[in-house]
């Protein structure tokens, strides 16, 4: 089965992790906040949403879902990249898109150390 990491695990990073791992397949999410890592891998979801806490204890309960916020433990060891990170408006209207750029970023340095084929999706809100 296909490994999956997941960037950011806020609304929608939760949810398609959850998702996934409710298809069978293997979800690491990635998440700079230790809190919401602590709360994924002891079962819990991070944010409230119908019927997801309990996909995400499943998950858990299964080994398809784990967090970290090692993304380079993440790129070597998953196929497939969901960048699910936050894109705020600015004040002007604007996608500050800084989150985006340092998911980005970090991806890329890990994919340096990787020799296999490393697909990204970007799920983030972007024009």
């Amino acid at each position: 089965m296909m490994k999956i990491s997941v960037f950011g695990l806020g609304y929608v990073g939760a949810v398609t992790s959850a998702c996934l791992a409710q298809k069978g397949f293997e979800v690491i999410g990635v998440e700079p906040n230790k809190v919401k890592v602590d709360i994924v891998n002891s079962g819990h979801s991070p944010i409230i949403e119908k019927d997801l806490a309990e996909y995400i204890s499943r998950g858990v309960s299964a080994g398809r879902i784990k967090c970290t916020s090692d993304f380079q433990e993440a790129i070597a060891n998953t196929e497939v990249s969901f960048i699910c990170v936050g894109t705020p408006s600015r004040s002007n209207g604007s996608i500050d898109l800084r989150y985006i750029e340092n998911v980005c970023t970090n991806i890329g340095t890990a994919l340096r150390e990787k020799d296999e084929y490393h697909l990204v999706v970007v799920r983030s809100t972007v024009l």
